[in-house]
């Protein structure tokens, strides 16, 4: 978004307001979060209530971006910052928060990053690297696979497209080869390292090439490289924040694989999108 744009949006209130509205809503047609009936009564306070439910609601109700007691201009503000990626104690100091506020909407947002990523249908093909990595502080004993302390993370990066990584329980066949059938498509080649995890990969439907990086790093077409360069991008980020809890630390991760999949887009109007989603509800 250019800089005239986003200083008309945050100019006033209601233009912030309508902004986020258009995102909350469809050309504005609004319809209950609860049961998605358009059918709605318009009470006196500006609410609205639900013919069929009978739900009472304002028009964020059941967003994430309903969370916290942020005006619609701080938020647009704050998204800006996010997206520049300032610190939280930045983002404080530049928006005249409180420490925990911003902390909390930043996580708001990692959390509606996170819901969305979940909601996507991503599915990788053609030419695939699969590779896992450990994130954590400096510890000593055993480096590398099945390091102590460390957390366990799987990526699969499709070439000249996206990427897609989850923390695992282990980096065992089980877990590994699940995720990979979950979001590679059959016929895919696959380039690995030489991890005996992965010499199954060849009775799942797809044609398994491996680099022998005691020997080299790439032999033609077979390489790992880029999701490495992934690896080295996203742990460069997390150690700016000065120690992650592996609590919270799902949410970071998924903040870096929005961040690299949208990395030639504009984010701004991609997160606030995430923040307009309603939350999903969980039985």
């Amino acid at each position: 978004m250019d800089l005239t744009t986003y200083e008309r949006l945050v100019k006033t209130e209601n233009a912030a307001r309508n902004y986020l509205l258009g995102f909350c809503f469809e050309n504005h047609q609004r319809f209950c979060p609860r049961c998605g009936t358009r059918k709605l009564y318009r009470l006196a306070d500006d609410r609205r209530r639900c013919a069929s439910c009978r739900y009472t609601f304002q028009d964020f109700s059941g967003r994430w971006i309903n969370r916290g007691n942020l005006t619609a201009g701080q938020w647009l503000r704050l998204i800006k910052l996010f997206e520049l990626e300032l610190s939280v104690r930045k983002i404080a100091q530049q928006l005249r928060l409180s420490y925990n506020a911003a902390y909390n909407a930043a996580h708001t947002i990692r959390s509606a990053i996170l819901a969305h990523s979940a909601d996507g249908d991503l599915f990788l093909g053609g030419e695939v690297e699969v590779d896992e990595s450990y994130f954590g502080g400096k510890r000593k004993g055993k480096r590398g696979r099945g390091a102590a302390g460390k957390v366990p993370v799987f990526g699969i990066l499709e070439r000249e497209g996206r990427v897609f990584v989850e923390v695992v329980p282990t980096t065992r066949a089980k877990d590994v080869l699940a995720l990979t059938v979950k979001k590679v498509r059959r016929g895919s080649i696959v380039y690995t390292d030489r991890y005996k995890v992965y010499d199954a990969l060849m009775f799942c439907g797809y044609r398994h090439l491996r680099v022998d990086h005691g020997k080299y790093f790439s032999r033609g077409r077979v390489y790992i490289n880029g999701l490495e360069g992934f690896w080295s991008y996203a742990k460069e980020r997390i150690m700016k924040y000065h120690g992650v809890s592996p609590k919270r630390f799902p949410f970071y991760l998924k903040e870096l694989e929005f961040r690299y999949n949208h990395r030639k887009e504009d984010l701004f109007p991609l997160i606030t999108k995430c923040l307009c989603n309603l939350v999903p509800k969980h039985d």
